[in-house]
């Protein structure tokens, strides 16, 4: 699974190459420890989401939590404000890549919380059944890379200890960050792009090993997987102009990558808009704007195993 990072925010690709990593299959020559850097850019832009999430999860387990496994952690920053939000739990870190657990536990360390943390270097979905038995289990931005979504599913609810919650953050809303129309170009730039993924998102999907298309009713497939009370509830992330150079930093992310993947689907005129969009010199680029925003939404489904 992916660390949460990916690439493409309206799925979920946040930054890593990202959607995803590992376990993907087609980034395996990602140097994750190049990445670290804009991930935990990433994360610290996006707390006031995962801070208001995680705030409501913590009131819909009024029961105690020993264990919680951050499912495709990354460098731990997601696992970092679990631990904070569930000061009586202990939170494991599960990853694939080693450079990213080294520095989640870099970062429990610093913020002295050591000792009721860990990590635990994984492939998922491949080796799902390595993860200890949970509490909770977190799986942010990771299961739509894999192939056979409602049998990860399955799989994670089967880990799940007595009375646990799984939680998966999945859909929500496409990034925006300019006016429709921002005097560059033709207006829309922003919803054609977002066309544009979505028929990349397809084909990424329809390319994974073991694909199978089914709908994706999150809440269904919880059920489906045997857990109980499927509840969804989706997070706004509201930055309003002028951003702060760390969130402005990853909104340049955002459309550099943007240009880099969907270049050839682009029409001339976009091109040139975005090329100008990422020029620092240029009065009407991202680099420059004072009317330059974020705003987006995440969605978190969570379902209990009956005690």
């Amino acid at each position: 699974m992916a660390h949460g990072h990916h690439q493409h925010e309206q799925h979920g690709e946040q930054q890593h190459g990202q959607h995803g990593g590992h376990g993907h299959h087609d980034h395996t020559d990602i140097d994750w420890a190049d990445m670290i850097p804009m991930l935990e850019r990433n994360a610290s832009v996006y707390e006031p989401l995962y801070t208001q999430a995680l705030s409501w999860l913590r009131a819909s387990r009024p029961a105690g939590t020993g264990l919680i496994v951050d499912a495709g952690a990354g460098p731990g920053a997601v696992s970092l404000h679990l631990a904070e939000a569930f000061p009586e739990a202990r939170v494991i870190a599960a990853d694939p890549e080693e450079a990213l657990l080294t520095r989640a536990m870099e970062r429990f360390a610093q913020h002295g919380i050591a000792e009721r943390t860990g990590t635990l270097r994984v492939e998922l979905p491949d080796s799902i059944d390595e993860l200890p038995s949970a509490d909770l289990i977190w799986a942010a931005r990771s299961l739509h890379h894999v192939g056979d979504q409602r049998a990860a599913v399955a799989a994670l609810a089967g880990r799940l200890a007595p009375g646990g919650t799984l939680a998966l953050v999945e859909g929500g809303l496409p990034q925006r960050c300019l006016p429709r129309d921002f005097g560059l170009g033709r207006p829309g730039l922003q919803a054609r792009a977002d066309a544009i993924e979505e028929e990349w998102f397809g084909d990424m999907r329809a390319k994974l090993p073991g694909a199978k298309q089914d709908t994706e009713n999150w809440t269904e497939l919880l059920t489906d997987a045997g857990l109980t009370n499927a509840v969804s509830r989706t997070f706004l992330l509201d930055l309003p102009a002028p951003l702060s150079g760390e969130a402005r930093e990853t909104v340049v992310d955002l459309w550099k990558r943007r240009l880099d993947v969907f270049a050839e689907a682009l029409p001339a005129e976009d091109i040139a808009t975005m090329e100008r969009l990422m020029d620092p010199k240029d009065p009407q680029g991202l680099y420059r704007r004072d009317d330059l925003f974020l705003l987006t939404a995440h969605t978190v489904h969570t379902a209990v195993k009956e005690a």
